[in-house]
């Protein structure tokens, strides 16, 4: 290690006014005891101060630029190194050197940035600092000139690899995204894509590729470039093959590809109407037998739904009956991400009125109705949501679901889920929602015997306006239609009181004020909530309302003060 010592000492001398050989001995000195004790070597460097002097060094016309580089990048792999290479002020002097033609240059600086700026993830505050520098390093503008290394220096691996780390370092970074946005990185990065045939390389554009396709104007860069021609070519040779990287593969490629549809844009570009080839593609991997791509296909049909036109031409063109096949594979010990994708798909199909009838006249609903007994948290959910969906403005539809005991029965129990909030507001929604579509006494018979009040009177204090007025709309048609089957369990879930509080509290909606004092009036046939009313002082509240802005509540308001006078 005297030698060391030694070309520390000799170098600060050097680096002023000495001879390029003598410089270049001191730093294949260096580089030598790098390799033999990395740790132990960093930290003389750090002591001896001549991070300082590598600054001056690091010019285009130096012929030992590439080593001083590399030594930077050997020192910047142990993490208390990054900091002192920042301070000793060799961030901009490298940025510059990305400019240089030298090939060896240009990958010792980007090995070199790479690791001053390398993400730990071993602590938030080492992930701040490497974030914090990565930004520096995008003010710079290192991204467009990284991108154009890669289409100049395509030929060259070690450049190529040294562009990919980067790009994997930067891309994760919301503002790296935008600059990447203004160059050709699509373009690039799906030519080096095809050129890749070790599943390492292929993984490692991978890699920076999902990230990049967060972005909506990278998305359809990248389907612009033909990066769904390659992801469908390497599904079409993975999918029958049981070799590790194989299945790794099929999942990435299968995976990206469903990201890719989460653009707007790049979805509608692919479905084509309807007659895009990617779409027709997809379609068939619903049927396959290979689970990761069921799962794609459920989800990529998902995505393809989240326009109305999308969804009429995929319901008038048989896709509920490829789903519902999927999710009959699904139902005995099935596979909870298909089961969820599958019903993510049905409930978007479901959205447009046109698709309703044509959806429950195929049997979604009893298809939906085999995952009751599902455990799964995320398929509960999405049952629900699916449910909701077929049965809005469907009273036929709703009767008949409503009038399920199992499933109320079900939905009860899952009103009660407070772990999963998800959940538990899907089943009140579902509930209120079978009264409110159907009309129907026997569903609210069935509601009431199975314990479903006490949730939809909880539910009008919901903290959001929408399930609140859900709520009291189905009260009211149970006051309207079965009163008197529902008295009881109104009056122990102490909706009186409740509506007294909404039509106080000064911060309720207009629409929760009228339909709050419609609901009032419906009560007043009740003997035994009646007595309740008369007990609060209603007429007061009511007559303060009169004079509300709101035109509907002023003379709902009229209304039901004189109900009240009357019934006093």
């Amino acid at each position: 290690m005297d030698n060391l010592t030694d070309a520390l000492k000799k170098l600060k001398i050097t680096a002023v006014d000495s001879t390029a050989d003598s410089l270049e001995g001191c730093l294949d000195c260096l580089l030598q005891a790098l390799a033999q004790n990395n740790t132990e070597t960093s930290e003389k460097i750090q002591k001896s101060g001549i991070l300082q002097v590598f600054a001056s060094l690091l010019t285009p016309q130096s012929s030992c630029t590439a080593k001083v580089a590399n030594i930077i990048a050997e020192v910047a792999k142990n993490e208390f190194m990054r900091n002192s290479c920042v301070e000793a002020g060799l961030i901009p002097p490298l940025v510059q050197l990305l400019n240089c033609k030298d090939q060896e240059v240009l990958l010792q600086t980007g090995r070199a940035l790479g690791n001053i700026c390398y993400d730990s993830h071993e602590g938030r505050s080492a992930v701040d600092h490497a974030d914090t520098l990565q930004s520096q390093l995008i003010n710079m503008g290192v991204i467009p000139t990284l991108v154009k290394l890669l289409g100049i220096h395509c030929q060259n691996a070690a450049l190529t690899e040294m562009c990919l780390v980067a790009f994997g370092n930067l891309a994760e970074l919301e503002s790296s995204k935008e600059q990447f946005a203004y160059t050709n990185i699509a373009e690039e990065l799906v030519k080096l894509f095809k050129k890749q045939i070790e599943h390492d390389k292929k993984e490692m554009v991978f890699e920076v590729l999902a990230p990049l396709a967060e972005n909506d104007i990278i998305k359809l860069q990248l389907v612009e470039a033909g990066l769904v021609e390659c992801l469908l070519e390497i599904v079409q040779k993975t999918v029958d093959s049981d070799k590790e990287d194989d299945i790794a593969e099929l999942k990435t490629a299968s995976d990206l590809m469903v990201l890719l549809l989460l653009g707007d844009e790049s979805m509608q570009k692919l479905f084509e109407g309807g007659k895009g080839s990617v779409f027709q593609r997809v379609l068939l991997w619903i049927p396959s037998n290979n689970h990761q791509l069921q799962l794609a296909g459920a989800l990529a049909i998902a995505n393809f739904a989240r326009n109305d036109g999308n969804c009429i031409h995929m319901v008038d063109n048989g896709i509920v009956q490829k789903l519902m096949d999927l999710l009959d594979r699904h139902v005995e010990d099935g596979n909870v991400t298909v089961q969820h994708a599958a019903l993510s798909a049905l409930r978007n199909l479901a959205i447009p009125v046109v698709n309703k009838a044509k959806m429950l006249s195929a049997g979604v609903a009893e298809a939906v109705l085999k995952f009751l007994r599902s455990e799964m948290p995320p398929v509960q959910f999405k049952l629900l949501g699916t449910l909701r969906m077929l049965i809005d403005a469907q009273a036929e539809a709703a009767e008949q679901v409503g009038k399920n005991v199992k499933l109320v029965e079900r939905l009860v129990e899952w009103c009660e889920a407070k772990d999963h909030a998800g959940v538990m507001g899907e089943s009140n929604r579902l509930l209120s929602a079978l009264i409110r579509h159907s009309k129907s006494k026997d569903v609210i018979k069935t509601i009431v015997q199975s314990g479903g009040i006490k949730h939809l009177v909880t539910m009008a204090t919901s903290e959001h306006v929408i399930m609140q007025n859900e709520a009291l709309v189905a009260l009211a048609l149970i006051a309207a239609l079965e009163l008197a089957t529902a008295e009881k369990d109104l009056e122990s879930a102490q909706l009186v009181q409740i509506l007294h509080r909404l039509l106080s509290d000064e911060r309720s909606a207009p629409e929760i004020k009228y339909n709050s004092m419609v609901l009032i009036c419906a009560l007043m046939g009740s003997e035994l909530l009646h007595k309740e009313v008369q007990s609060l002082a209603f007429l007061d509240v009511v007559s303060k309302l009169r004079s509300h802005e709101n035109k509907t509540v002023a003379q709902q308001a009229s209304l039901t003060e004189q109900r009240l006078a009357v019934e006093s």
